[in-house]
């Protein structure tokens, strides 16, 4: 085996400090500033984009055909889309979440004057009032709206509180860490895949890995509106891993334990030869891990490949219940994929072509188109046929 033992104390912390750091895309500042001084208490130097996507490189044998892991620090979150004249605030979302998480949702919002504390609220929530319209309003952004806990009961007192339309609003994560390893909070995807990049990293660290080429550790800002990994990848970056959650609910393969492959998203199938030496590290490693497919998914990669950047792309996931709604994992997910990571980067490169952008035909990878092997024949003696 060559996993590595991670520390899952400091995953855990690690997440929940994260978890803390209100970041919806577009406001992600100061999680950027947070991540990029973990990176270099982990003795890693940080470079850092235009707006705050992060680049940090350890060092391998070999610069050439690097690898790549991403997560992204951006979560779901709304904005102020205009003032209404009963002192509260009409809400568009970021990102692709539905309004009916939103309802009841404690907030931050973000203003030019300062932060405001506030409830995302249904038109019609008061039951006193409305009666059993509570439980029959329609559900939909157009439907709730910002209560903000300041003197607003009209759009006047709103202008002079400094409140504008496009001020970002960051809900609260209401996170819990229960004994049995369950951990439950909004925004998990992905602080929760950071935190497994800094846990695995920390481990290489601890163990002195020496790895084959050099490993690109990427945070991007901006994955839930489609941009993420679309400016952060280098010409020497051969293969890119994103880590980011997996969905488990029905009709869905994934599990909230072990790692859960994602063989495909809208997007199209994740390359093959990667993807299988990510299974066959879990099967030489005692990992448990199991496929899945996403239909209405797209993470980091998606943006990478279609921003131009030729690269093997994979997707490794925790499978989390009620994604972008109230989420839930389990550590025991995490762990097993920051072990996978640890055995990743410190593998062999299987395929040295990829040194190279561009080359022949020599070396080139195959997959394999011969006629699997099979008992049951028209003629086979001795076969046992079902009966029934």
């Amino acid at each position: 085996m060559t996993r590595l033992t991670i520390d899952t104390e400091y995953l855990a912390q690690t997440l929940e400090a994260l978890l803390m750091i209100p970041s919806p895309t577009g406001y992600t500042d100061t999680v950027v500033r947070f991540v990029s001084a973990e990176l270099e208490r982990l003795a890693l130097p940080v470079e850092l984009t235009r707006r705050g996507a992060i680049r940090a490189i350890r060092r391998g044998r070999e610069t050439r055909g690097a690898r790549a892991l991403v997560s992204h620090l951006d979560t779901l979150g709304a904005q102020v889309k205009y003032l209404k004249d009963n002192g509260r605030l009409a809400l568009v979302p970021i990102g692709n979440w539905s309004a009916r998480f939103a309802e009841g949702a404690r907030v931050t919002m973000f203003s030019q004057s300062g932060a405001y504390r506030g409830t995302i609220l249904s038109l019609k929530s008061s039951g006193h009032t409305f009666n059993d319209e509570i439980d029959t309003s329609p559900i939909g952004w157009d439907h709730v709206e910002l209560r903000v806990d300041a003197l607003a009961f009209g759009r006047g007192d709103l202008d002079r509180l400094g409140i504008e339309v496009g001020d970002i609003v960051a809900v609260d994560p209401q996170p819990e860490f229960l004994d049995n390893g369950f951990i439950i909070s909004r925004h998990l995807d992905n602080k929760a895949g950071v935190a497994v990049m800094l846990a695995a990293l920390k481990a290489l660290k601890e163990a002195n890995v020496e790895t084959p080429v050099d490993i690109h550790w990427l945070f991007t800002i901006a994955e839930e509106v489609g941009v993420g990994a679309s400016s952060i990848i280098t010409h020497d970056v051969a293969s890119l891993i994103a880590v980011d959650n997996g969905t488990t609910a029905p009709g869905q393969n994934s599990s909230e334990f072990g790692v859960t492959f994602s063989m495909a998203d809208q997007t199209g199938p994740f390359d093959y030869h990667l993807t299988k030496k990510l299974v066959e590290l879990c099967q030489e490693n005692d990992i448990r891990y199991q496929k899945d497919v996403f239909r209405y998914y797209r993470s980091d990669s998606a943006s990478a490949v279609e921003a131009g950047a030729d690269v093997r792309t994979a997707l490794i996931t925790f499978g989390v219940d009620a994604s972008h709604g109230y989420e839930r994992i389990h550590m025991h997910a995490l762990r097993s994929l920051a072990e996978l990571i640890t055995a990743y980067v410190a593998s062999p490169v299987d395929i040295p072509r990829d040194y190279e952008e561009t080359a022949g035909v020599s070396g080139f990878t195959r997959q394999p188109t011969a006629e699997a092997e099979q008992t049951l024949t028209p003629d086979a003696e001795n076969t046992e046929i079902p009966q029934g």
